[in-house]
């Protein structure tokens, strides 16, 4: 049997336990899972239902919906695929109550999760009820098809509160079901791993281990680099192969190959932070940040676009010229070269296909989007979930291989606290790093209690902070400064989707993720400020959340058609700004941004433009994720009309007059910047041109927290190669120092 033939099962990923009691009483569980099972319903005909329970159908309503899931279910026996598929509320599955619960012990802040279980709390009171869905018994306590119209009316309320609810309430029903389902994956065919992947062989590395003990561990290093992403992993292979002693410590545990791409429901947890569960104060954005050894290079999609010139020139002119400068063009040829990006082998898969085809006829500029893939075709839509064939060369693949052959050296599992200082000379000199450090638990995983917990103390020559713009901020803050721009400036990029429907089969879970590219809206202001249309990963977790949820029937139905579907994102460079800071209970990260009405509009000229190209392209259906605006569908077309079809461009302008209402609209984002803004002056930054935070000596920050303001391109090379200049500046002033 051949390499590209035999079966590749990746190693099981067991998650740690779920810590403390149960965060809800047997009421609100009550409440909750009975409203998720009204949105994600077992379905039955009218003559076996038990409408306490079941959502009955007539019997030709569902002979024709087993009929229907019979033609795409991917199961040799359709047909007991299909009423498994139906039959299955969400509570059904035991680890949909365990994620629920993983969610409200873990993830979820303290004043979201007073809000919801105050919600719940409410919802069974009879006062509470009536206000609320308009009936005096509780929604726990009313048979389903009651739930349903409840949940249903909430849509449309004019209490934007009960909106509010409507959006809250499906969206985490979906994402959860869609994580922990156990009949879809027999209506979808989504394969476990791409096929055809050959496993790759990973670099081999060393974790320091630290012993038992009560007192603080005390190790030295010349350069301590805090995160193993973008940033840290160009910084890391920098200063080792000039001969400096380094040390990179990871709050996340390295997973080798063989575990990649992991099953969704362990990829959201172990790879993103707080397991891909960070919304904004007035939940109107949804960030999701890699969290794992190699940082977002381990778990993005390949794009390598280079800063635009307008961006370079725009920072430029506040003061930086470094962006202008061959240097920073240098240093973005360095990342590059090192991890082979280019164009030259992409298959685009038919959903990035259809993108360009559709803007080609529409006349719209567009082009393929470089990809780091060391010179070869990569094939594979799992890797948000990790690369098992190595042909992606993020931080783990590349750089910090490089960085551990010129003897630099890791900590895992290490939460960096602190920055240590001394007043040296009457300057506030970074001495160190203060931080807390645990072990693998003792079958070398992180599924059991860890072995060890100690404090570790690093002392080193030079600090480099490279936690991402999401946390970077917050170490300086525990750290005691107190520059007034910390943890502001925040961009996120955010994102509005667009989904369409085609008659053909697509498989959109096939090939590369993102490949293409649609850049006629990138500058609507004529400021640099607009949009990018791109696809978008479509792994069932991370899409069929996004499905307009009317009823569960037809919920249930429509996600069934995942194979014929093309997803799709507007992006914006966004103008205007929100604030990472820490929450006052525990600390973990919060981020306050509301996206502004300028930015609202260019991502809804985004997804006009996405529904022109989706159109032209032939699709049959298409949706987007904007509230109280219908799917469109299809008729037959004259020949020759394409997008000036009347009834299209009456939905057009349905779509275009909803806006994005406020606040059941949402907002997803993949990338954050600027929440460490670099600056020629401490009054309009945190870092100086050098990556060197003002007001001190020997600690800087290198990863996308630094930007100016958005890059309006995905930022990994732009990280990159800023941090390359960062780290090539700082070896320099290290280079009187004893080396290795």
């Amino acid at each position: 049997m051949s390499l590209t033939t035999q079966p590749v099962s990746p190693k099981a990923t067991p998650l740690p336990p779920i810590p403390g009691e149960d965060p809800l009483t047997a009421a609100q569980w009550t409440t909750l899972l009975a409203i998720a099972d009204a949105v994600i319903p077992s379905i039955k005909p009218i003559s076996t239902a038990n409408t306490r329970i079941d959502l009955s159908a007539t019997d030709n309503e569902y002979s024709t919906a087993v009929s229907s899931l019979r033609s795409l279910a991917a199961d040799a026996d359709g047909e007991a695929a299909a009423k498994a598929y139906l039959g299955e509320c969400a509570s059904a599955n035991p680890l949909f109550r365990e994620s629920l619960r993983r969610l409200f012990a873990i993830y979820m802040p303290q004043q979201s999760k007073k809000q919801l279980l105050m919600v719940l709390n409410i919802l069974d009171t009879r006062i509470g009820s009536l206000i609320l869905t308009g009936y005096t018994v509780s929604i726990g306590s009313q048979p389903i098809h009651i739930r349903e119209a409840i949940i249903k009316g909430w849509a449309t309320a004019r209490l934007p509160l009960l909106r509010q609810l409507h959006r809250s309430f499906t969206m985490m029903s979906k994402q959860t079901w869609t994580r922990t389902n156990s009949a879809l994956p027999r209506i979808l065919g989504v394969p476990r791993v791409p096929h055809g992947m050959i496993p790759g062989k990973g670099f081999d590395y060393e974790f320091i281990q630290f012993p038992p003990g009560s007192e603080p561990e005390t190790i030295e290093t010349d350069v301590v680099i805090v995160g193993s992403g973008c940033g840290g992993g160009v910084c890391a292979k920098n200063f080792a192969e000039a001969g400096h002693r380094v040390l990179v410590v990871e709050k996340a545990y390295h997973w080798t190959p063989d575990h990649f791409p992991m099953a969704e429901l362990d990829g959201w947890n172990h790879l993103f932070m707080n397991g891909a569960f960070i919304s904004s104060d007035d939940t109107s954005a949804s960030i999701i940040a890699g969290q794992s050894f190699g940082g977002g290079g381990t778990v993005n999609w390949s794009a390598s676009l280079q800063t635009q010139s307008f961006v370079r020139k725009e920072w430029a002119e506040q003061g930086l010229p470094f962006f202008t400068s061959a240097n920073f063009q240098d240093s973005l040829d360095r990342v590059c070269e090192r991890m082979g990006v280019s164009t030259e082998h992409i298959q685009q898969n038919r959903a990035n296909e259809l993108l360009m085809e559709g803007a080609r006829r529409l006349g719209y500029t567009h082009k393929a989007v470089p990809q780091n893939t060391g010179g070869a075709q990569h094939n594979c839509g799992h890797c948000t979930f990790g690369c098992g064939s190595c042909e992606k060369q993020g931080p783990v693949v590349s750089f910090l291989p490089d960085a551990a052959r010129a003897g630099a050296m890791f900590i895992e599992g290490f939460h960096a606290e602190k920055v240590l200082f001394s007043n040296i000379n009457g300057e506030k000199v970074a001495t160190g790093v203060r931080g807390t450090w645990i072990s693998r638990d003792v079958n070398g995983g992180v599924a059991g209690e860890p072995t060890c917990k100690r404090e570790v103390i690093i002392k080193a020559k030079r600090v480099i902070v490279s936690a991402g713009t999401m946390q970077s901020p917050l170490l300086l803050l525990r750290s005691g400064l107190s520059n007034y721009h910390i943890g502001r400036n925040l961009h996120i990029h955010p994102v509005a989707v667009l989904g369409a429907i085609h008659k053909e089969e697509i498989k959109p879970w096939e090939g590369g993720i993102l490949t293409s590219v649609v850049t006629e809206l990138e500058n609507l202001d004529g400021h640099g400020h607009g949009v990018k249309l791109e696809a978008t990963n479509m792994v069932p977790s991370s899409w069929l959340i996004w499905l307009p949820w009317k009823n569960g029937l037809d919920f249930k139905l429509n996600a069934a058609r995942f194979k014929h579907m093309t997803g799709y994102i507007s992006l914006a460079r966004d103008r205007d700004t929100g604030q990472v800071y820490p929450d006052p209970i525990d600390g973990r990260v919060r981020f306050k941004y509301s996206t502004s009405g300028l930015d609202k509009k260019h991502i809804l000229d985004g997804l006009v433009a996405l529904a022109k190209i989706q159109y032209i392209a032939g699709a049959a259906e298409i949706f987007t994720t904007v509230p109280g605006v219908p799917s469109f569908v299809r008729d037959a077309e004259e020949a020759g009309e394409g997008v000036n079809n009347e009834k299209f461009q009456v939905w057009l302008d349905q779509l275009r007059n909803a806006g994005f209402p406020s606040p059941d609209s949402m907002f997803v984002s993949a990338h954050q910047m600027g929440t460490n803004r670099m600056s020629n002056s401490p009054k309009s930054g945190v870092v100086d041109p050098q990556g060197q935070v003002w007001g001190t000596k020997g600690l800087f920050v290198a990863d996308a927290s630094v930007f100016p303001s958005a890059s309006g391109v995905n930022p990994m090379i732009t990280n990159m190669a800023i941090s390359d200049w960062i780290s090539r500046g700082i070896a320099k002033t290290l280079k009187d120092h004893a080396r290795l």
